[in-house]
């Protein structure tokens, strides 16, 4: 009998993330593995589209950037002069926390370099995008007890 992903159940998927253009801005080849309808790191309506669905399925399912990572702040965007930068952040992508007077720290991104200034964003990188999540279901089961209280192994990365 095939199972159907609902509450309890194990689930273990793969998945691309695509922009507007159909362009892959995320590939997940790893399995990654939650616990349906439990708390976990998958996105709601992902989880909700995923229910009722079986091994080798897929589906696609769009998320606007509120349903997602959000809009894009312009006030999470910050440029310096290069040479007040160290130089082990020097280059696109490198990443930094900052934390603030309160102690909430966020992780800012260097997004570009350019005429001597240096650019880091605090964005989610697909913040203001409309993207797809093409997922395929890999494996659906009767989560084990410890599963339920404790989450399955290898937290997914739906977030």
């Amino acid at each position: 009998m095939t199972e159907t992903i609902k509450r309890d159940k194990f689930v273990s998927l793969t998945y691309t993330i695509t922009d507007e253009k159909n362009e892959v801005l995320e590939r997940i080849d790893m399995p990654v593995n939650y616990i349906h309808g439990r708390e976990s790191q998958v996105i709601e309506k992902i989880e909700q589209a995923l229910e009722g669905c079986e091994q080798g399925d897929e589906i696609s399912v769009e998320l606007k950037p509120e349903e997602g990572f959000g809009e894009h702040q312009p006030e999470l965007t910050f440029t310096d002069d290069l040479d007040n930068v160290p130089q082990e952040f020097r280059h696109v992508g490198a990443e930094v926390e900052f934390q603030n007077d309160k102690g909430e720290s966020r992780v800012f991104r260097v997004s570009k370099i350019e005429g001597g200034k240096l650019t880091v964003d605090g964005n989610h990188p697909f913040a203001g995008k409309v993207i797809t999540y093409n997922i395929k279901v890999n494996t659906v089961r009767d989560a084990t007890p410890d599963e339920i209280v404790n989450g399955a192994a290898q937290t997914p990365s739906l977030h």
